[in-house]
């Protein structure tokens, strides 16, 4: 093991999503503040509350995983496994046996295979237990992401799914890059997928008060971030997944580099089961602990690409943790916006599709809009970017998760 010296940087990016399944597609759409919200069509949702989503209509698992294998991986697999193939031809990275041990993969879920476990308990109280499946358990764990592209490509290295809520993608993504940093390897393939619009997902999730639900009519127009008129979450499908190497491996084999990661954060509000810490004291200590592990000073961050889920409770504790980590002068000088008002709320898979998006924004100096943020919510008090994307230099970029259990984790990227 070296040294904690090690410098972490992003080589690969891969996704899947509801406004594309590519990245340009999907950043295209991202920075032109198209919404990927619809109606549900996967099954009949008309007696439901909740009648719409972030689901993907564009990806194909042909192109990824053979049919025979297909069947034995339930669909947030298909899309957690398509992510990374996309992430690992973009990086140029090839798996030979002079580094397939120093080379891991650590890809979480929220719930996992929800959709799976609901079509066999049904199969089960129609017809029985001998209709359940015999890939029901591995098509269903969450760990079968990480644990199925090992083995398509044969990666020796440390294999493993972190579960922590809406927070699972960041703590990914943070949790390798600490493996690199400290010697452990000098590649992960990290990040997130989910796939949860199911009749269980939806019927879950609404009852417990957390979707909106006034938007039926109008599904684009239903996530809407700091706005005075926000009355839930919209959830959405998909996956996002980087590549992480040890900067000096990475400029050996000549990679082309995104950006580093130079600070992670990550403790719990040790508050609420479902809602955050007053005055969102946890979130800004989180955020403090990545600013700190960055050497960065509160007024260095240019952009962060915030939670905003667009609950009443949770975008106001996230304004008010902004202000407490920045400062409120420095929080009122930094552009925030949420891709969560056009993708939905992607849960285990968020802060891996959000670190996606933070990596472009630096790349390109753009920073995504949030839309449908027309009567802003007066005690959400900052620049959250309305409506419009915004061309300025971005050197350093937040990106923020929370989750049930007040789990928190903030990354933060920095240009090369």
């Amino acid at each position: 093991m070296t040294e904690n010296t090690r410098r972490v940087v992003v080589t690969g990016l891969g996704l899947v999503s509801p406004v594309g399944s590519t990245i340009d597609k999907a950043w295209g759409n991202i920075k032109n503040g198209v919404s990927g919200i619809k109606k549900i069509t996967s099954f009949d949702a008309s007696s439901f509350s909740v009648q719409i989503s972030g689901s993907v209509d564009d990806f194909n698992a042909d192109d990824f995983i053979s049919p025979k294998d297909q069947k034995k991986m339930d669909t947030f697999i298909h899309y957690g496994i398509g992510a990374s193939v996309m992430a690992i031809n973009d990086s140029g990275l090839e798996i030979t046996d002079k580094n397939r041990d120093r080379v891991g993969v650590s890809i979480g879920s929220g719930i996992g295979g929800l959709p799976y476990i609901e079509r066999n308990y049904g199969n089960f109280l129609k017809s029985g237990p001998r209709k359940i499946s015999p890939f029901f358990v591995p098509s269903s764990i969450i760990n079968m992401v990480s644990g199925n592209l090992s083995i398509m490509y044969g990666i020796t290295g440390p294999n493993l799914s972190l579960v922590s809520a809406c927070a699972t993608g960041t703590h990914s993504i943070g949790d390798a890059a600490r493996m690199i940093k400290h010697g452990y390897v000098d590649c992960m393939i990290a990040g997130g997928a989910e796939m949860a619009t199911c009749p269980l997902g939806i019927g879950g999730f609404a009852s417990a008060k957390a979707l909106c639900s006034t938007n039926n009519d109008n599904p684009e127009t239903a996530s809407k971030p700091w706005d005075v008129n926000r009355n839930g979450f919209v959830l959405g499908d998909g996956a996002g997944i980087l590549v992480l190497e040890d900067y000096e491996s990475a400029k050996k084999r000549g990679a082309k580099i995104y950006c580093e990661i130079v600070g992670f954060g990550m403790n719990s509000d040790a508050h609420h089961m479902t809602q955050p810490a007053a005055g969102g004291t946890g979130a800004a200590k989180c955020m403090k602990q990545a600013l700190n592990e960055a050497s960065l000073n509160e007024n260095e961050i240019d952009y962060i690409n915030a939670h905003g889920t667009s609950t009443p409770a949770g975008d106001k504790a996230e304004t008010d943790a902004i202000k407490a980590a920045l400062g409120i002068e420095n929080a009122k000088n930094t552009p925030i916006s949420s891709t969560k008002s056009m993708i939905g709320h992607l849960l285990g898979a968020a802060g891996g599709v959000e670190a996606v998006f933070c990596a472009l924004s630096i790349k390109d100096n753009v920073i995504p809009p949030t839309i449908n943020l027309n009567d802003q919510d007066p005690e959400c008090d900052l620049d959250y970017v309305p409506n419009k994307a915004r061309e300025t230099s971005i050197d350093v970029a937040m990106s923020n998760s929370f989750g049930f259990g007040g789990t928190n984790g903030t990354l933060i990227f920095k240009r090369m």
